[in-house]
């Protein structure tokens, strides 16, 4: 009798081991595969209209993905509070040029819509996307936990969780430590908040993304950007690198520029 109670018992757990693989894979196949190197693309194609829709009133869309830069006091739309506006006039390139900060990584907001390469591996329980630039890793919880407690620490990548909406990924990132919102000198606080959108463009691609943030220790209003890779096939994501010298080499260059200036 215990022999065939054992056996149904193994019996039971294979059929239900068996019936959660099947659910798991059946999961995964009803959400795209996100997976695969991506490139961020030099001619972005205009933003999404449902990533669009979904984005909230009261936002501005910012013009500065790639290579863009915004010019000294243009905040695309930004409506910054009065701290945080005298803190970007005070702002100078070279500050961030020190041995201290050369190497020191910006936070997902301003990193995700660099001119780097990113590469997605999807899982069902998490997703990770690696990014060169800098060599940041996010880890993208998908199964269904929470946010970090409030005294939790703050990073560069913050704590993300995920979930899917159809076929579109989307991602709440909390806890990212204060760091650069636009190239001119405008920071977010420690208490910004993020979500963002991924889906696949015709054809699977292109990878197609909406950043949406709102900060009110800095902000008056939201923020959002939109942002488009492509995908390569056969391509590695490098190590960053960062070197610090640079940093002391961009203090000589600043210097010799200033002595020939005012030189007779």
């Amino acid at each position: 009798m215990t022999a065939v109670l054992a056996r149904s018992v193994r019996a039971c757990l294979i059929a239900v081991l068996a019936a959660g693989g099947l659910a798991t894979a059946a999961m995964a196949a009803s959400h795209p595969d996100l997976s695969g190197y991506w490139m961020l693309s030099r001619k972005p194609p205009p933003p999404d209209p449902e990533l669009a829709a979904k984005i909230a009133p009261n936002t501005a869309v910012l013009n500065d993905v790639g290579p863009t830069e915004l010019s000294a006091g243009d905040f695309g739309g930004l409506k910054p509070k009065p701290d945080a506006i005298a803190a970007a006039r005070r702002w100078k390139p070279a500050d961030d040029m020190s041995l201290s900060r050369v190497c020191a990584p910006p936070s997902i907001i301003y990193a995700m819509q660099g001119p780097f390469p990113l590469q997605i591996y999807q899982g069902t329980e998490l997703i990770i996307i690696r990014l060169e630039y800098f060599d940041m890793v996010r880890i993208v919880f998908m199964d269904g936990r929470k946010h970090l407690p409030d005294d939790a620490p703050h990073s560069k990548v913050g704590d993300s969780i995920g979930h899917w909406e159809g076929s579109t990924l989307v991602v709440d990132t909390t806890h990212l430590e204060s760091a650069t919102l636009t190239n001119n000198g405008l920071n977010h606080s420690d208490d910004v908040h993020v979500i963002e959108r991924f889906k696949l463009g015709s054809g699977g691609k292109t990878l197609l993304s909406s950043q949406e943030f709102e900060d009110p220790a800095v902000l008056d209003n939201r923020g959002a950007r939109f942002v488009a890779w492509n995908r390569e096939e056969g391509q590695y994501i490098y190590p960053y690198e960062c070197d610090p010298s640079f940093g002391l080499n961009y203090g000589a260059r600043e210097t010799g520029a200033k002595g020939a200036a005012s030189a007779p």
